[in-house]
């Protein structure tokens, strides 16, 4: 395993670095070092590795949303007010129903399995835009209309509605009973994620205040307690529904607003903890594609995929109407809305583990 490590780590830096020189995205290059890697191509990674990749994911999922909360003032997103729900829910709702239609015609699925394939489809990437979205607010671009700080806290809840209706999409196509309960879990799972965020927020801000640490150790409680978030999420599955990334990203928001000195270097430390988890995040997102169901999906696949990309856009643009935002932020905000990856390498495989007839198709 040690190993697989280093080797995750030394040649996710180099072709990062290599696609930085080439003018492209950095994580490109680390996703395609995950390819080759893989045991669909070269095999070289140790199956242990692959066994708990999806734990690794959520360390590094964890450690950027908190640094997403240390880096987002509420007071940007009430300037937006309706916008700034509305990001929140309508461009996902846009890109399912653009599957919903277009997918049982292209693929001769039914629409059932269409609307579990739109919920996959439809998750933005917070790992993939929270980080570019904390650096253009370090840069100062889109500082007056606070466009950053919208796109990230956007795709957080965008993602709990998503897997939500994915849950309740899976759990119709098992044959299980739904009930309108079953949707009510969508603000349940977000209010409870705040109020949490904000009672762990506020009880950590206390608790640094009363008793002198080094920042370092501060660090070590936070990523501890959000590990413990995520365990009560699934203690507490089947019960009652809480979102804890929703939760991280809150806890890190409160200490800002109590505290913004030592929220600026909580985050500084974040930031050197992202460095490793953005190779081993974006590496192991790139083990888990198999190319050769990317083949044998073909044109079909990708033409699904570009109709709920442009209809994303469109929910989008939409979401932003009656903005003071100017054409070209509009378009930024549209492009920056859009990409996919960690969701779905993390729920992509469900549909198929679960027996269900689109299993092949969703994954592909």
């Amino acid at each position: 395993m040690l190993t697989s490590l280093a080797i995750i780590f030394l040649l996710g830096l180099i072709m990062g670095r290599v696609f930085k020189e080439l003018k492209l995205p950095s994580l490109l290059g680390m996703i395609i070092t995950g390819m080759i890697l893989s045991p669909y191509a070269f095999n070289l990674l140790d199956p242990l590795i692959l066994e708990i990749s999806t734990d690794l994911r959520q360390v590094a999922l964890i450690i950027i949303l908190t640094r997403a909360g240390l880096s987002l003032d509420i007071n940007d997103l009430k300037k937006f007010g309706r916008p700034a729900i509305l990001i929140c829910f309508l461009p996902a709702c846009f890109e399912i129903i653009a599957v919903v239609l277009v997918a049982p015609k292209v693929l001769g699925i039914n629409t059932l399995e269409a609307a579990i394939m739109g919920s996959v489809i439809a998750a933005v990437s917070p790992a993939v835009i929270v980080p570019r979205m904390i650096k253009l607010i370090k840069e100062g671009y889109g500082r007056k209309n606070s466009i950053p700080q919208l796109i990230m806290a956007g795709a957080s809840v965008d993602d709990v509605f998503v897997i939500v209706l994915f849950t309740i999409f899976t759990s119709l196509a098992m044959g299980d009973s739904i009930s309108p309960l079953n949707f009510v879990q969508i603000p349940i799972s977000i209010i409870l994620g705040i109020i949490v965020g904000v009672i762990v927020g506020l009880f950590l801000t206390k608790l640094f205040k009363k008793f002198i640490m080094r920042d370092t150790n501060k660090t070590i409680i936070i990523l501890s307690v959000s590990f413990l978030l995520l365990e009560l999420e699934k203690s507490l599955e089947g019960i009652v529904t809480i979102s804890a990334l929703l939760s991280i990203m809150t806890l890190g928001i409160i200490i800002t607003r109590k505290n913004s000195k030592l929220a600026d270097r909580l985050s500084s430390k974040y930031n050197k903890l992202w460095v490793g988890a953005e190779i081993l995040l974006f590496v192991l997102v790139g083990a888990t594609v198999d190319l050769n169901y990317a083949f044998k999906a073909g044109l079909p696949a990708i033409f699904i995929v570009l109709v709920a990309l442009i209809m994303r856009m469109i929910g989008v643009y939409i979401s932003l109407l009656k903005t003071k935002l100017t054409k070209k932020e509009k378009l930024f905000c549209m492009i920056a809305y859009a990409p996919k990856a960690t969701v779905q390498a993390a729920i992509g495989t469900v549909p198929l583990t679960m027996g269900l007839a689109c299993g092949q198709d969703v994954l592909q």
